[in-house]
């Protein structure tokens, strides 16, 4: 066990005032005790790596010059109210959300970032009044133009990495911001309402290529089934519905047989098509996923799913629009290895 002696006296303060129950009374009475003893603060000392509970994002901490530095670049600013230290939660949302290499570049690339402690007094506390945020709450993300006024409107227990990367597109299309399409690929593949259909054709090779190009398909997977090669495609309803779905599949061949959940079978309407039930699906080995991708510079890069699919389903036939699903430090990445 370390001792405490060894550890920052502000940190000591404030677990002592996280084991302070509320109602007491003496929660508010120590937190002013140490906002009156600079010494035992963050910021008085000596440590500068970023907390746990802020992710990676390079913050500012200056709600004026953030709100300057947007109205300079039309950049909103993307504000996290944040406990910090805070709990297991926020230290979640930290290390999970606020630290996905997709949205950090979004942050720091698209908008305006600004950090507010939750849970200090002076100029954090001040920021709080103003916007009228609880002390000592759970994390909360918010969007403000240059004249710190709500671009969406303000949502609780958002949370979740597709939660945020949704809230992003949302602010930047209200503020007539491009959105960057690696960003609304985040939010697609973590969509709950996503739906699945698989499609045989004679190579699965092809199926993923082919099948990946059609807009509102986000991700899709090589597979067996049946003792066929097929592709497993995750696709976004409110994009493409099922019967466009398996319309745009037959176009490009790769729909010699078409199965979809059950549930999903009355919405399957076709004239030429029988459609059967998903059953016996299994996943093909790694060797044969996203074939496209391999032995290009691509192969290198980290992609998420729906990344590695818009770019093995471009890269050989179009790789400029392949490089639309990267961001600006992948697509760096990929010049340099080429």
């Amino acid at each position: 066990m370390v001792s405490t002696l060894k550890r920052w006296p502000g940190e000591v303060f404030r677990e002592i005032i996280c084991k302070v129950p509320p109602h007491t009374g003496m929660k508010p009475a120590l937190l002013a005790l140490t906002l009156m003893l600079p010494s035992l603060s963050c910021s008085a000392s000596t440590n500068t790596s970023q907390p746990e509970e802020a992710g990676k994002v390079r913050w500012g901490r200056i709600l004026e010059t953030a709100l300057a530095s947007s109205a300079q670049t039309g950049k909103p600013v993307f504000a996290l109210f944040q406990e910090i230290p805070g709990c297991a939660g926020c230290r979640q949302f930290g290390r999970e959300v606020m630290s996905h290499p997709l949205i950090v570049e979004a942050v720091e690339t698209e908008f305006t970032p600004l950090l507010i402690h939750n849970n200090k007094g002076g100029r954090d506390a001040e920021v709080m009044q103003r916007f009228g945020e609880p002390a000592w709450n759970y994390q909360m993300v918010r969007f403000f133009n240059s004249q710190a006024e709500d671009i969406i409107p303000r949502k609780d227990q958002v949370w979740d990495t597709g939660g945020i990367a949704g809230r992003m597109v949302a602010a930047l299309t209200q503020a007539k911001r491009p959105v960057p399409a690696y960003l609304q690929l985040l939010a697609a593949e973590h969509s709950p309402g996503l739906k699945q259909a698989v499609f045989a054709m004679y190579c699965f090779w092809t199926g993923e290529m082919a099948l990946g190009q059609i807009d509102g398909v986000v991700t899709t997977e090589a597979g067996f089934m049946g003792g066929r090669e097929v592709t497993l495609v995750k696709y976004d309803p409110a994009v493409i519905s099922l019967p466009q779905m398996i319309t745009a599949a037959e176009k490009v061949e790769c729909a010699n047989t078409v199965s979809v959940p059950a549930t999903d079978l009355p919405a399957a309407k076709t004239t030429r098509l029988k459609i059967s039930a998903i059953s016996g699906y299994r996943t093909a080995p790694v060797s044969d996923q996203k074939k496209q991708i391999s032995g290009t510079p691509a192969a290198r890069l980290a992609l998420t799913p729906a990344q590695a699919t818009k770019v093995n389903a471009w890269i050989r036939t179009d790789p400029s629009k392949a490089l639309l699903f990267l961001t600006k430090s992948q697509q760096a990445q990929l010049k340099a290895g080429a």
